[in-house]
């Protein structure tokens, strides 16, 4: 055998052996659940809340704010962050509005089993079982939740942070040597949801994001004409250490 031959017989199965991996274990790369960190301790009025979904139940918290009657913030977390951790920042930034996260569906201790289409129904279940108005803050993958239910549910404002236009794209663009779009079976499509929603939206986007590429979050801006924009010198962890970051999220709260 040549070595031509040998070395194309090399590069296919390494690259079936790719293609095998990304079908495999997709769901463990987009729901990194074992890898979340412990929970930070909550404010002694925090209400630990449960939600039956199926033959699953969802966990969450509720922090109370200082004044009820304002939109009650439903935070949806990036999928390496523990949701707690989420409610606890969102409580500091917003200490007058109630916040309400769930640990999405497979997360402990949420029970299940998490995918794509799962964790977009739950968030519908989540915002029915709330009273008054909702202002949804995504985070990361968390942004594609929270534009699924802007398109779905009447919300008083959407707030995404390292959004992306489709998550099926993010996963093109960082693995363009596979067909991902064959493969992938958790898409989340922010720019296509997002077209359907009338509640005011706020972006934050990092010029800087080494995980969800600068061009997916101006893709999703660029259909967004109507949108607030704000760019944020900043990589995708470390922007929640920018001097303007809760200062903008509480402009875009107000």
């Amino acid at each position: 055998m040549s070595f031509l031959l040998k070395f194309i017989l090399s590069g296919a199965i390494l690259f079936l052996v790719l293609v095998a991996g990304l079908a495999l274990f997709q769901q463990f790369l987009i729901f990194p659940r074992v890898m979340v960190g412990p929970a930070p301790a909550l404010p002694a009025q925090t209400e630990r809340l449960t939600l039956t979904v199926g033959s699953d139940t969802l966990h969450g918290v509720r922090i109370p704010g200082r004044d009820p009657s304002q939109p009650t913030i439903l935070g949806f977390p990036g999928n390496g962050t523990n949701s707690e951790t989420i409610a606890l920042f969102l409580h500091q930034v917003a200490p007058a509005q109630d916040v309400v996260v769930y640990h999405y569906r497979g997360y402990p201790p949420s029970t299940g089993t998490p995918s794509a289409n799962a964790v977009l129904a739950d968030a519908l279940a989540i915002h029915d079982s709330l009273q008054g108005p909702v202002t949804a803050i995504g985070f990361s993958i968390g942004s594609g939740v929270a534009a699924h239910l802007a398109s779905a549910r009447k919300l008083d404002r959407v707030i995404l942070v390292t959004p992306f236009d489709s998550l099926a794209q993010v996963a093109a663009d960082t693995l363009p040597f596979l067909p991902v779009r064959w493969l992938i079976r958790h898409d989340m499509t922010a720019a296509t949801d997002l077209a359907n929603t009338t509640a005011p939206v706020t972006l934050v986007l990092a010029t800087q994001d080494e995980v969800i590429a600068p061009a997916r979050s101006e893709a999703l801006a660029s259909t967004l004409p109507q949108a607030q924009v704000v760019r944020l010198a900043a990589g995708h962890n470390d922007i929640y250490n920018h001097p303007e970051f809760v200062p903008t999220l509480r402009h875009a709260l107000r």
